[in-house]
């Protein structure tokens, strides 16, 4: 048989509920409990996760991309960097058949243009 134990009281055995928390006593615990840890009377309520671009502030050209995204939308500009991405790629890759280079000098020539785009700022 579960067991369980609450804010509100203990729960257990055959339908019998103790209560060990009750009426000012309660309002005082559960104002001194953040809300989130708060069992009992309602379900728990969490905070929603910040989703922030740490790249914000950074690099020479993060203003004009940050200024280009607000005024095309995120959905197109994200679309457009998709597609930019992906061309830039295609130009690593032909450039690497080119000198000959093998898959893995090819992925840290990708991994380098991605920090050097963080760097300038393209990926605010």
């Amino acid at each position: 048989m579960a067991t369980s134990i609450s804010a509100a009281g203990f729960k257990g055995g055959i339908g019998s509920s103790y209560s060990w928390v009750s009426g000012e006593d309660y309002d005082m615990l559960a104002k001194a409990v953040p809300s989130q840890v708060r069992l009992g009377r309602g379900r728990p309520t969490r905070s929603q996760p910040m989703m922030k671009n740490v790249n914000e502030g950074k690099g020479l050209f993060a203003p004009i991309v940050v200024l280009t995204r607000n005024i095309i939308g995120k959905r197109r500009f994200n679309q457009i960097r998709g597609k930019a991405i992906a061309l830039h790629s295609q130009v690593i890759n032909e450039f690497c058949k080119t000198i000959g280079a093998d898959g893995k000098q090819r992925q840290g020539l990708i991994r380098l243009a991605k920090k050097n785009g963080e760097k300038l700022g393209f990926l605010a």
